[in-house]
């Protein structure tokens, strides 16, 4: 799949900019890990933190016998800058028609709601997360219908399929007159029976629908709230109507502090602050667990990498987000569990222990599986 893309949506002067500052500085350590990677100048790149690659590369360095640790390569989050939003942003006010243009680019949309008090920052026409997320959803629920509107039903001799698409955009219209979302809001926390079904979700990718993408949010709140972050966490959810593990507490004024640090100096700070990890860390794998995401793991000498597949997919097509040939051509996968191969110290214990299981195209890969696929000419 193509890197996972997420717009970063707010009202003015609720700390858009500052988050997103601190995404651009460390996008810059990012891209001298990652030589090849081209990286627009509209977007910051995150990883998504996983412990178990520099416990593979360990694993790799002493098996291999060799002369220092393979290269680790994260899986890579890209928040893409979204011009700000006002009211009448679905009428083409302020920048509405870009706004809602670059949206449409994304995989899921990170809602930036305001929860900090500074007297030198003007509220504008942020009020409180709950009035913010009011306005921004309102304006993508109107925009969304609009887009509805503008398709014809089907004539006499329509096709079952043509019908049954209608009736999609007849529900889809029905939900949004309602104001709610063409995806529910509370589909993470009632199952699959709330979400779209696959023709559904078809329907909305054709059309581009705005309220049809995943969504997370960011609480930007005090630097003297972090430490009060599970508890505002449950509090924001239940205040939002939302899932507590669609919500992340952040404080964007620390973030861009902790952009500019080296790695050692960052976990310092970290450290008085009360903290594991930063702000944009926890922000990557909440975008990843949203967007039913998960990681396969390769181990070499050339590197130790996490790659990005959705839950369900199969070895093939894990294959295919290595190389596009590689799903054509694919004979089978070589898979160990992530700690079974920590177990037996690499694939030649793997092999001697009896632990490599031979999967073919159709094995449903777990998240953690390290894998070598066979690939035939």
């Amino acid at each position: 799949m193509s890197q996972l893309s997420i717009g970063i949506v707010g009202l003015p002067n609720v700390g858009k900019s500052t988050l997103f500052n601190a995404l651009l500085k460390k996008q810059v350590a990012l891209a001298a890990n990652y030589p090849f990677a081209t990286i627009k100048a509209n977007v910051g790149v995150v990883e998504v933190p996983d412990e178990r690659l520099k416990v593979l590369a360990d694993i790799t360095h002493q098996a291999e016998k060799l002369t220092a640790l393979p290269p680790i390569k994260h899986a890579l989050v890209e928040f893409i800058d979204i011009a700000g939003l006002v009211k009448g942003a679905s009428q083409g006010e302020g920048l509405g028609n870009q706004f809602l243009a670059n949206i449409r680019e994304t995989q899921a949309i990170c809602h930036v709601l305001r929860a900090f008090d500074d007297q030198n920052v003007s509220r504008e026409s942020s009020v409180s997360p709950i009035e913010d997320l009011l306005t921004i959803r309102t304006e993508l629920q109107l925009a969304d219908l609009n887009t509805l509107e503008k398709q014809s039903p089907p004539k006499g001799s329509s096709s079952k399929a043509e019908r049954e698409r209608w009736s999609i955009i007849e529900n889809f219209k029905k939900s949004l007159e309602q104001g709610q979302n063409v995806l529910p809001t509370d589909a993470r926390t009632r199952g699959n029976d709330f979400s779209l079904n696959e023709t559904e979700a078809l329907v909305a990718q054709e059309l581009c629908l705005l309220t049809a993408k995943a969504e997370i949010f960011v609480i930007n709140v005090n630097e003297g709230d972090l430490l009060k972050a599970p508890a505002l966490q449950q509090e924001w959810a239940t205040q939002l109507n939302l899932s507590p593990e669609q919500i992340v507490i952040i404080s964007a004024q620390i973030e861009s502090q902790l952009a500019v640090l080296d790695k050692d100096d960052q976990l310092a700070y970290l450290q008085d602050l009360g903290l594991k990890e930063s702000g944009l860390e926890r922000l990557a794998k909440v975008a990843y667990d949203t967007l039913n995401l998960q990681s396969f793991l390769t181990a070499g000498e050339i590197e130790v990498k996490a790659w990005t597949i959705t839950r369900g997919m199969t070895a093939r097509q894990a294959a295919g987000v290595i190389h596009s040939d590689f799903y054509d051509k694919f004979i089978s996968a070589k898979i160990i569990s992530f700690t079974d191969f920590v177990s037996v110290g690499g694939w030649q214990g793997a092999k001697e222990a009896g632990k490599i299981r031979q999967e073919g195209r159709d094995y449903i890969m777990q998240d953690g599986d390290v894998v070598e696929f066979m690939i035939g000419r």
